[in-house]
């Protein structure tokens, strides 16, 4: 494995003193809605039509899928918040992330999605007829003019005061941990929506994928240093994938060394100019929607003009992912893992 010297650490160190607080930050407590015509044109597709010569686009294949399911309602289901929840309805589901969308999707439920997200990354989330805009000055009357029969919750930080609101209010609402495996994740999504069998038949496949990354990894010489970009997080400002991210735990399991987590940032963090030229990462990461976001290649090396400065910059060694393959611990973490893994297995020794 590749290390800092310990000059190029000091640098590193002292660059990452004035690291800005990213989504790790206070988080949103409430959703306002919003029209989805609001939605910003350039997400409307999320696969890039088109890359830059010489970047790679990384798509795992085989994302686990189940049709055809007949929900067993009503069921009870223990909340991440530690609440047992009664889903009576599960016809216009109102989501608080793409990890848990990308699961009801993989269930063949996706039409179910009646509330996401802006920007959403998944196409039921862009499809769902209303959108909304997570931000702290709304309360939990927010969610209930979106008039949905479960709310889906990704997020502890964020979801756990709203559940509990909504659950008084006579809503049925669900809290999903984004922070845990993606196995976990894909069974408690199933089991919120009466379909507990399939989830486990999925999370079983997902796990075994994860178990065939981690073999390559194991069985590679080569553990390049990994730079995740992501156009969102810190008030706005371009961010790096950190120690609690889905991405640096999957980039870690793929046998990369993710920069974020070496230097100790935490979720999505801003990174100085000088701390992306000490990282030398030598593979820059984007997922499809995070490119569009950052206006393309052009908008790319805006955000971070150093990273020209770095071994994948001067290699122009730019891999570009799906989000819910990368960004997010969801059904399509194990198929991002293993094309992840074989594609770092697969780079020439500097």
């Amino acid at each position: 494995m590749l290390s800092l010297s310990s000059a190029r650490w000091s640098v590193l160190v002292l660059a990452l003193a004035a690291v800005l607080a990213g989504c790790g930050g206070k988080p949103a407590d409430a959703v306002a809605p919003g029209a989805g015509a609001d939605a910003p044109a350039a997400v409307a597709g999320a696969t890039p039509a088109a890359l830059p010569q010489g970047w790679l686009h990384l798509v795992g294949a085989d994302v686990p899928a189940s049709t055809g399911l007949t929900p067993v309602l009503p069921m009870t289901v223990r909340s991440d918040d530690g609440e047992q929840v009664t889903v009576t309805d599960t016809t216009r589901i109102v989501a608080g992330g793409d990890d848990v969308i990308a699961v009801i999707e993989a269930l063949g439920m996706g039409g179910q999605v009646y509330a996401a997200p802006l920007r959403s990354a998944t196409e039921a989330g862009r499809k769902a007829p209303k959108q909304f805009l997570f931000n702290r000055t709304t309360g939990v009357e927010g969610v209930l003019s979106l008039e949905g029969s479960l709310f889906l919750g990704n997020s502890l930080r964020r979801h756990t005061e709203l559940a509990k609101k909504l659950r008084g209010a006579g809503e049925a609402a669900v809290v999903i941990d984004d922070l845990q495996p993606a196995p976990d994740k894909v069974r408690k999504v199933a089991a919120a929506l009466g379909v507990a069998a399939a989830g486990e038949a999925l999370a079983t496949k997902v796990q075994a994928q994860l178990d065939e990354a981690a073999a390559i990894a194991a069985a590679s010489t080569r553990h390049p240093r990994v730079i995740h970009l992501s156009a969102t997080g810190a008030g706005g400002a371009p961010t790096v994938a950190g120690a609690d991210s889905a991405s640096g735990a999957l980039i870690a399991l793929a046998g990369g060394v993710n920069i974020g987590t070496e230097a100790g940032v935490a979720n999505y963090s801003a990174l100085s100019n000088e701390g992306v030229v000490a990282a030398a990462p030598e593979v820059i990461l984007v997922t499809e929607n995070d490119l569009q976001l950052f206006g393309g290649e052009a908008g790319l090396w805006k955000a971070y003009p150093t990273l020209k400065q770095t071994p994948a910059g001067a290699a122009n060694r730019v891999w570009v992912m799906p989000d819910v393959q990368l960004k997010a611990a969801s059904v399509g973490s194990g198929s991002g893992a293993v094309v992840l893994a074989k594609a770092l297995a697969a780079l020439p020794t500097p």
